[in-house]
């Protein structure tokens, strides 16, 4: 199983759509580094217009743990697309190349290599992540240099740049298990639907819907406290003025049974199917 396991690691190091997708991730946070730049200061002084004229504001407030903030907001649609296709892409590509007839011509056996696939996507998902979170950290204080971090959450939290760092690496932490949940739950598409094209459209059409799942308010009921898209925004909790751990950890908790249910669903799946 280990010589499953990094063979499905130089399988995704060797293909260019991985660092295709690494760039992409890159070239989105400079986008939005570009736009702060030059457009940041006016929306502050929009943001805090009315309260410029009750309290004085001290400091550099567009700053870097306020564009690292943005970016966690602004990329937690864009990144999950970006690594449903490429880990869909592990399986849909030997389908449509007829490289698993040949795998299974060898003594593999079907359950140890579809784990492998996943524990690969895993690995591949923390470490996109950890990518993320290292340039906008680097990019943010290089160009906009540290400072207070402002969140309005229902109310505006003032955070200072030590407080301000550790949450936000928190926020990432909690993100990835989001991330996760979502690459799981593209390779199963890709054992189900086996086509890329069709996986693709698939997973957009998820990620989709839930985006609007999660704009819609449910209240107290117990639906919206299980729900995965409302678990997938426990990141945000982290950047109120206490931080609420318990419902942090229970929901991650959740979204981390529910990777595991999906990866079993596929894992059936790819084992009860012949190979075509």
């Amino acid at each position: 199983m280990r010589a499953l396991f990094w063979a499905e690691l130089f399988k995704l190091c060797k293909q260019r759509r991985t660092y295709y997708a690494l760039g992409a991730i890159l070239v989105m946070e400079i986008i939005i580094l570009f736009s702060a730049y030059y457009q940041g200061r006016s929306f502050i002084d929009l943001l805090l217009t009315n309260f410029k004229e009750t309290f004085y504001f001290e400091g550099n407030l567009l700053n870097g743990n306020l564009l690292v903030y943005v970016i966690l907001n602004t990329l937690w649609f864009h990144l999950p697309l970006l690594l449903m296709i490429i880990i869909s892409g592990l399986l849909t590509a030997e389908y449509k190349d007829g490289t698993l007839q040949t795998v299974f011509l060898q003594p593999v056996h079907k359950l140890k290599f579809i784990a492998c696939k996943y524990l690969a996507a895993i690995l591949f998902t923390l470490v996109s992540v950890l990518f993320l979170m290292i340039t906008a950290f680097g990019l943010s204080y290089l160009i906009f240099g540290q400072g207070d971090l402002i969140v309005y959450l229902d109310t505006f939290n003032f955070y200072e740049p030590h407080d301000a760092f550790h949450r936000l690496i928190w926020a990432f932490f909690s993100g990835s298990v989001t991330m996760v949940f979502y690459t799981v739950v593209s390779l199963t598409m890709a054992i189900c639907f086996k086509d890329a094209t069709i996986t693709w459209i698939v997973a957009a059409f998820f990620l989709i819907v839930s985006s609007l799942l999660i704009r819609i308010d449910y209240g107290d009921s117990l639906f919206g406290k299980v729900l995965y898209a409302k678990l997938g925004e426990s990141w945000q909790y982290f950047f109120h003025f206490e931080i609420p751990w318990q419902p942090i950890i229970i929901n991650n908790g959740l979204l981390i049974v529910y990777s595991i249910l999906v990866m079993a669903l596929g894992m059936l799946i790819f084992t009860k199917n012949d190979i075509s």
